[in-house]
């Protein structure tokens, strides 16, 4: 193979200018020689060519190269080899890591290289287990099946995010780490004092997040008894007692119940939230914000949902934006909203 023998200290100068012209064959690893190195090249270089491209003065030589061992980047380079190019192309190249366990869509027709994609996927993580979607999340309780295909079979975990940590069962309980960013969006958006109503509150992310930061009163609120009993677990394992009072049960008749006036409304709750909205309106102050989600292709509906629920009263909107994709064409969507 073709190498060209240049001067050390010209040997990163020479490289860059290769690497500009895609001349450097970069399966190959550069060799040392001395006062030397050797580039491996991807083409019949002459010195005429060399010295258009600025490289003047080096030898071409024949020689042999260490083949360059790279360590995988991505999950679909695990798969390589194991899975045709195409069907590697059908696996969604994101997927969810929640503590030491990870989910994955792996689509129908792969059925059959599902534990193969499973074993591929605890290499590339280093987790302990690996599940695939098997539905959607579904149900008031918002949980969704999944199927163990590798690793360990345990599906309760420790998450870590921003410097909180949620204990939960994937099996059990909704929980999203791609909410991180909004999560901690929202958490700096509070101010000492507030009091704070999370409607759908989970095992506690939005809840923890804002607690671990502010001097606040948040009052979390699931309906689901397994997210609950971890929104229990994590308020002692993030010490927040004396900030968030845990509530099982009915969002809407609790705030029936109480009848009290909130500064801040998580409605975290994208498939149903709209349900919910005009006791979300009656439950905040004036001057008070409510963070309402939705699945959605657009914004203009949510808003007018909010603006229909709040009437008499005016609302004002501070903030939206897409959160994540959900799937072709539709978002989870988030819209800050001022009621006065």
């Amino acid at each position: 193979m073709k190498g060209l023998k240049v001067p050390k200290y010209l040997a990163d100068y020479i490289r860059r200018i290769l690497l500009k012209h895609s001349l450097i064959n970069l399966n190959m690893k550069i060799k040392r020689l001395g006062d030397f190195v050797i580039v491996p090249v991807n083409k019949n270089l002459d010195s005429g060519m060399l010295e258009k491209i600025g490289i003047y003065n080096v030898e071409i030589i024949e020689t042999d190269f260490e083949i360059q061992n790279k360590a995988p980047r991505s999950l679909k380079d695990y798969l390589k080899g194991l899975l045709e190019e195409g069907k590697i192309d059908e696996i969604k190249r994101s997927f969810d890591i929640i503590g030491d366990i990870v989910i994955l869509e792996i689509p129908d027709d792969l059925e059959e290289e599902k534990n193969q994609i499973g074993e591929a996927a605890l290499k590339f993580t280093r987790r302990k287990a690996v599940f695939r979607k098997k539905s959607k999340i579904k149900g008031i309780k918002r949980t969704r099946e999944l199927e163990h295909i590798a690793g360990e079979e345990i599906s309760e975990t420790t998450h870590k995010e921003y410097g909180c940590r949620y204990m939960l069962d994937v099996r059990k309980v909704y929980f999203s780490p791609r909410l991180a960013t909004e999560r901690e969006r929202i958490s700096n958006q509070v101010r000492d004092g507030e009091l704070i109503i999370d409607m759908f509150a989970g095992v506690g992310s939005f809840s923890i997040a804002i607690a671990k930061k502010h001097e606040v009163e948040i009052y979390a609120v699931d309906i689901n008894e397994d997210a609950y009993n971890y929104l229990k677990q994590n308020i002692q394992l993030n010490k927040v007692q004396e900030r968030i009072i845990p509530i099982f049960g009915d969002v809407f008749e609790f705030l029936e119940d109480k009848n009290m006036k909130a500064d801040r409304i998580i409605m975290n709750l994208p498939g149903s939230a709209w349900k919910f909205l005009e006791i979300a309106i009656k439950s905040v102050k004036s001057g008070g914000i409510i963070h309402y989600y939705e699945f959605a292709c657009d914004f203009e509906k949510a808003i007018e949902k909010l603006k229909n629920a709040a009437y008499p009263r005016k609302v004002k909107i501070l903030n939206k934006r897409k959160v994540k994709s959900k799937s072709p064409g539709m978002w989870h969507i988030g819209v800050d909203a001022l009621v006065f």
